[in-house]
């Protein structure tokens, strides 16, 4: 459960601090690491309004993912799972990094490349809370595939895709209208619709690979936990395609975009989910009985 937790903790700072771009807030604490000079937290006088709240609140859950990120190298370690301890590790590291970068990123009034540096990491963050929440539903010990080889590569390949489809995503935001400043917006200075239009294109390869891993999942007779995987992905892309080109053709409505972000996260989520289904513990697939699981911890 502290597993599952933590991965929605990661999705949850994702959005808020969408929502803090998206309600133009990025400067509702105008320094780092106070909120304003002399206080880290907002007070009566600041000039930013609301926006004040918005920014720290989002910075307060920093600290709920960091208390999420400890409880989870609580678990490991007493359940003895050395072998999540790397994924442990980098979260920790990352959110100490995030602290940093978002320090960066408010003194240089959010340059748009220090805001997509700053949505990058926490997808990288969401993609290893994601491993080790699936590794610790299964014992330790070696994996091997329990899907074809070339069925595994296009796999990759789909994910290595949506990466791209998320980097190229966080350029259309820092070219269009929702930078962070709701008075200065910063911006990368390129053609919102060329760049939204690259992002299409990508989104629409992705999805044509994946409906290739789907086919050749079934095809193959693969065991039914991937099949349901690449499923509930294929499922979770048509949704989160909807949802982008609906916010395109609607002028980028804030509520939509904060939805669109939601669904980033629900797609590395089910990606990761994917991968990790197409292996399996050498020792659960043996007569033997494995050993305890420590997601339910």
């Amino acid at each position: 459960m502290v597993l599952l937790l933590n991965v929605l903790g990661e999705c949850l700072i994702v959005v808020t601090g969408g929502v803090v771009r998206l309600t133009g807030s990025g400067l509702g604490c105008p320094t780092w690491p106070e909120c304003v000079p002399g206080s880290y937290t907002p007070v009566v006088v600041q000039e930013e309004g609301f926006h004040k709240w918005i920014e720290f609140g989002n910075r307060t859950l920093t600290g709920l993912v960091g208390l999420l990120a400890l409880a989870c190298l609580v678990v490991v370690w007493r359940n003895r799972r050395r072998d999540l301890l790397p994924y442990v590790g980098l979260l920790i590291f990352g959110i100490l990094a995030q602290a940093v970068i978002g320090g960066i990123t408010v003194h240089t009034d959010l340059h748009p490349g220090f805001v997509m540096t700053h949505f990058l990491v926490s997808t990288l963050l969401v993609t290893a809370s994601t491993v080790l929440w699936r590794r610790g539903l299964e014992p330790p010990g070696p994996r091997q595939p329990v899907v074809r080889r070339e069925v595994r590569g296009a796999a990759w390949l789909s994910a290595a895709v949506l990466y791209a489809v998320i980097v190229v995503g966080t350029v259309v935001t820092g070219s269009g209208p929702h930078s962070g400043d709701a008075d200065e917006p910063a911006r990368f200075g390129l053609d919102p619709q060329s760049v939204s239009w690259l992002h299409a294109d990508l989104v629409m390869a992705y999805t044509g690979l994946l409906v290739g891993v789907v086919v050749a999942l079934r095809a193959t007779g693969a065991p039914a936990p991937a099949r349901r995987a690449s499923v509930h992905l294929l499922l979770v892309t048509l949704a989160q395609a909807t949802v982008g080109y609906v916010q395109y053709f609607t002028d980028l409505p804030w509520v939509l975009v904060a939805v669109h972000m939601a669904g980033a996260c629900a797609l590395l989520v089910f990606q990761v989910r994917l991968l990790c289904a197409l292996t399996a513990p050498r020792e659960a697939l043996s007569p033997a009985a494995p050993a305890p699981a420590v997601a339910t911890a």
